[in-house]
């Protein structure tokens, strides 16, 4: 038998145990608000029994952990969702600053072309599409009237214009791709101080743990919200070690091991001016699949570099045309060979300087000494509505809205990717929130059943008090 004093223990236990209780719950209610905390609970059974005559008899209850209420395959779920909200949304803000650089603005009640040609299934564009057919209605004008001087005044203007909207295209695309390069800086600077964080809290945690056992659940989930943070800007991949410590990967290659940073990344520029990752030590290349990292590398390779390549081939060709019709006509000087334009991409094109400054050297005419001959300047017009191989057999006009449609339908695949991303987030968080989440209905009834078994406890000593009292006073 457990006897009095052996009872006494018993209750002296329970209080210690209930108590436990009331810190937890308290714990779990201070944390509510706290987005990176799970619920605790503290695991108890009963104490060893003792022999006795009648068979082994309970000493009471004990706490033998304290438990974090987490899943780690939810976690590890939560943590790919997070690298590919991080994709998208890099791509979502490079694509919506590149959309912003055409400055156009998308009609989308127009009717569009039907057939492989569909340029406008984003509708008709306006901004660069207005200033090209301006150019070529100002080709018209001087072939209405080639001896009139105001009109050649006019193409120029125009001309110079058009020029000008490329140039300031093409160089906010440059500036872009700068940005984005400095973005992916920036990025790999804050995942290398995330990944001393984490093997920070990996030394934290042994040395919480080694001791006296049990599990530091605190900073557990510091360390979780770390390795959050870390896959927005990153793919990772991670394995729990029997001392506590997380492993940190990427693509294979181990970033943080035990309680060491092994790792870190930097960027580097291969040649062609777009920064690449690799490790600092032995400059491993990195390529990631998913996080911010990766989408900000695979739209500034991708759609960025496509959109630069295709405005310089709209650009380079609508010179080299203009320019071999130009070069073939007389001016009202009887001059020829001079070319429109100069330069030989979006970033270079220029109207001629001597054209400039002298309109009438315009070559308009399709022979010397007749300044009422309209040939060429009607060649030039008639360049509008003409397929060009070098630009898949569409008019420069198409050609352009083809763009323009590109970059629209890269957003809006980058929009839904995103809507489809929250959705299935906030379902992975409901999801680890019913399991970890603090209920402060759950936590306010467990605190309440501790204290009242606290008080239960405390009545049970109160009562063996007395009870000694009553064996001691029979000696009296």
């Amino acid at each position: 038998m457990l006897g009095l004093f052996g009872t006494l223990n018993l209750g002296a236990r329970a209080l210690q145990t209930q108590q436990l209780g009331v810190e937890v719950a308290g714990q779990n209610l201070a944390n509510v608000n706290n987005p990176a905390y799970a619920r605790q609970k503290v695991i108890l059974q009963s104490a060893p029994t003792l022999p006795s005559l009648i068979g082994p008899q309970g000493t009471g209850v004990e706490a033998v952990a304290i438990r974090q209420m987490r899943s780690a395959l939810l976690d590890a779920h939560v943590q790919n969702e997070v690298s590919v909200g991080g994709f998208w949304t890099a791509q979502q803000s490079a694509l919506q600053t590149a959309q912003a650089s055409l400055g156009e603005q998308i009609d989308r009640t127009a009717q569009g072309l039907n057939g492989s040609a569909a340029v406008a299934e984003a509708g008709t564009v306006t901004g660069l599409a207005n200033e090209l057919t301006g150019l070529f209605n100002a080709f018209r004008a001087v072939a209405a009237a080639p001896h009139s001087l105001p009109e050649r005044q006019v193409l120029v203007a125009q001309a110079q214009t058009l020029s000008s909207r490329f140039n300031q295209i093409a160089t906010r695309l440059d500036q872009l791709t700068d940005q984005l390069n400095a973005a992916l800086t920036r990025d790999v600077a804050t995942v290398n101080q995330l990944l001393a964080d984490i093997a920070r809290l990996n030394d934290q945690i042994v040395n919480a743990e080694l001791p006296l056992g049990g599990i530091a659940n605190d900073l557990r989930d510091t360390r979780q919200q770390k390795l959050e943070e870390l896959s927005k800007y990153v793919a990772i991949q991670t394995s729990l070690a029997s001392n506590g410590t997380v492993t940190v990967s990427v693509n294979g290659t181990t970033l943080v091991a035990d309680r060491n940073v092994v790792e870190q990344i930097e960027t580097y520029d291969p040649g062609n001016g777009r920064l690449r990752l690799r490790t600092t030590g032995d400059g491993t290349a990195l390529d990631p699949v998913s996080g911010s990292l990766a989408g900000t590398i695979q739209v500034r390779d991708t759609t960025l570099a496509e959109l630069r390549a295709d405005l310089d081939t709209l650009a380079g060709e609508l010179i080299t045309q203009v320019n071999d019709l130009h070069r073939t006509g007389y001016s009202l000087t009887n001059q020829t060979g001079a070319d429109f334009f100069t330069g030989t991409d979006a970033r270079t094109i220029a109207v001629n300087p001597a054209l400039a400054d002298n309109p009438a050297r315009i070559q308009a005419a399709g022979a010397p000494g007749a300044p009422g001959d309209n040939a060429v300047a009607l060649a030039l017009a008639q360049l509008a509505d003409q397929p060009l191989a070098a630009l898949d057999n569409r008019t420069f006009q198409e050609h352009y809205s083809q763009l323009v449609a590109r970059l629209g339908l890269a957003l809006r695949n980058a929009n839904g990717q995103i809507a489809d991303h929250r959705v299935v987030l906030d379902l992975l968080h409901r999801q680890r929130d019913a399991l970890g989440g603090v209920s402060i209905d759950e936590e306010m009834t467990d605190l309440i059943r501790f204290q009242k078994a606290y008080e239960a406890s405390a009545r049970l000593i109160v009562t063996l008090d007395e009870m000694l009292d009553t064996v001691l006073g029979l000696k009296r």
